[in-house]
């Protein structure tokens, strides 16, 4: 039995390997951007093959800077980008097309359909989520219906559909293992979260074939062992999760009522529920925050589609800034008499309002507005959408009292400017770990718990460190002002999409 774990996480924009020790620290990385194609407006793909490549690079190099053996693994744990889609041939391996991914709203017109047949409560009944062209359902079909050939392949079980997590999984067991677990099987508009299995009815209503489908299983399961000469050695994978419920294992949010917010290209927070899965009365979602020893734990989750990806935006496509970095000491530098107000709905609006159709739009322009201020409307616009999250979760969570603590993580937590921001309009303390990478730690420690090198659920949560506290400043007039423009502003652009 080896003493290290290797962490796979594959995110929006970039695939990521980490390994980590015997007392769960990360000792090595690597990281590789890979490309983001964008066929039309609205419309987001990658190429899965592109990130199966950039997923073994990663590994390999990972590996060699740790300066181990692949033999001395004792296991894998995947994270992923959620709900993006790949559709494969069961027999080749080949994807039939791009991956579709979450951000993508080619399917808008079709949940608008839906809903105004009046599918929406019937859905979120057994899902937990709402009619969106975020989720995997939709996506599937589009492939089937556009592809030639594919829908009667699928229909004959020739072609395989997996979320990322899935399709790595296929490929790194050489295609002898299609499975899945409970927290990305939760976000395809296909599980029933209450029942714990794929449902026939929502097949039928998004015209999937059953056969297409993958496994589920729990969050820490013996999913397969890789092919030797991939890495070399055959290593056991064992652990699984989506990026959001892997951040919320890693944060050691295993109490009810603890949330974690993730800052990466989206924003993701969740609220842990326990054994209660709530139906929100908020526009949140309720999901399975992980799944351990066949018990399901529960969330409500607000997913914000753009928020490192606004400050991406800045450097690629403005190009106004050379790296991400530098948007803090800009914003810190920016003239505060220019209020701008920037809604990021490059890919519509996520939670709670639900607009896949809105566009973005900046507000309060002057001929003085550059690079500072612009870097300060991005990094403003993620902690005001984190509030409309907040508000929404207060209210939806009978337990909740007024007092909230927030763990934040992700690539974006970094920046103190953004973090003391976010304490600002929230009036709330945020607390920064000194791990910011708890997506791939919480795969790491699934992987880790169930190879037996790594603690139980409470002795985890003890090994959980703060790095610091931001605490509250701002002046409660200043406060409401700035969140009422902000609100001011999203209701114009909603308008505007509606007229």
């Amino acid at each position: 039995m080896g003493s290290y774990i290797l962490a796979i996480d594959q995110g929006t924009t970039s695939s990521r390997a980490i390994v980590f020790d015997k007392d769960i620290s990360p000792i090595s990385s690597d990281q590789s951007e890979f490309t983001q194609h964008f066929p039309a407006s609205g419309m987001v793909e990658h190429d899965a093959e592109e990130i199966w490549r950039s997923v073994i690079g990663t590994c390999r190099n990972a590996i060699e800077k740790a300066n181990i053996n692949a033999s001395e693994i004792a296991g894998i744990g995947i994270t992923n980008q959620r709900e993006t889609t790949v559709v494969w041939d069961r027999q080749t391996g080949t994807p039939v097309h791009r991956a579709i991914v979450w951000q993508d709203r080619r399917t808008s017109q079709f949940c608008t359909e839906l809903k105004e047949q009046g599918k929406e409560a019937f859905v979120n009944e057994k899902t937990g989520l709402l009619l969106d062209p975020y989720f995997s359902a939709t996506k599937i079909r589009w492939i089937l219906n556009h592809v030639d050939g594919a829908r009667e392949k699928a229909e004959r079980g020739d072609l395989l559909f997996g979320t990322i997590d899935s399709y790595l999984l296929w490929r790194l067991t050489g295609g002898r293992c299609h499975r899945t677990d409970a927290t990305n099987a939760s976000r395809t508009l296909l599980y029933n979260i209450h029942e714990n299995k794929w449902d026939d009815e929502l097949l039928a209503l998004f015209e999937i074939p059953m056969a297409m489908l993958p496994s589920v299983e729990d969050c820490a399961f013996e999913f397969g062992n890789t092919v030797t000469d991939l890495l070399g050695a055959s290593i056991p994978i064992l652990g699984m999760a989506g990026d959001q419920h892997a951040a919320t294992i890693g944060q050691a949010c295993f109490n009810p009522g603890m949330v974690k917010s993730t800052y990466g290209t989206g924003c993701f927070m969740m609220l842990n529920t326990g054994d209660k899965a709530i139906q929100s009365e908020n526009r949140l979602l309720t999901t399975i925050a992980y799944q351990l020893n066949g018990k399901t734990t529960y969330a409500l989750e607000g997913a914000i589609f753009i928020a490192g990806a606004a400050v991406q935006w800045l450097r690629d496509g403005l190009g106004i800034i050379e790296n991400a970095e530098q948007t803090g000491g800009m914003a810190a530098e920016a003239d505060n008499s220019q209020e701008l107000i920037l809604v990021p709905a490059f890919a519509g609006l996520g939670a709670p309002y639900w607009e896949p159709d809105v566009r973005g739009a900046i507000f309060g322009l002057t001929r003085n507005s550059g690079p500072r201020e612009f870097s300060k409307a991005a990094l403003e616009a993620v902690c005001y959408q984190t509030r409309d999250l907040v508000e929404a979760m207060q209210a939806d969570w009978a337990s909740s009292d007024s007092d909230v603590t927030l763990r934040v993580d992700g690539g974006m937590v970094a920046s103190d400017w953004t973090m003391q921001f976010l304490a600002n309009i929230l009036n709330a303390p945020i607390d920064r770990p000194t791990i910011l990478e708890t997506t791939a730690l919480g795969a790491a420690w699934l992987a880790g718990m169930k190879a037996g090198i790594y603690p139980d659920m409470e002795e985890f949560s003890k090994s959980w460190k703060l790095q610091q506290r931001f605490q509250p400043k701002m002046e409660e007039a200043v406060r409401e002002e700035k969140y009422s423009n902000w609100k001011r502003s999203i209701k114009s652009v909603i308008e505007q999409q509606r007229n």
